[in-house]
């Protein structure tokens, strides 16, 4: 019975702070588009550049 004395304000403490930082991510904007940041890793953010073949004759190889 004791551990219900602990277990129970600090259970109702948790609930408000949880209660809390979800009004303010609300309020801050956290959540105004949910779709845009699971899309995102789905595209590249740059094109990988690759070395020029030496074999087609554009650049000549080091001597």
């Amino acid at each position: 019975m004791s551990a219900v004395y602990i277990a129970l304000p600090v259970a109702l403490l948790l609930a408000i702070a949880g209660v809390i930082a979800f009004i303010w991510a609300t309020k801050s904007g956290q959540m105004d588009d949910l779709e845009t940041p699971g899309q995102r890793v789905l595209f590249d953010d740059d094109p990988v550049s690759r070395p020029e073949d030496p074999a087609d004759g554009s650049e000549q190889p080091p001597t």
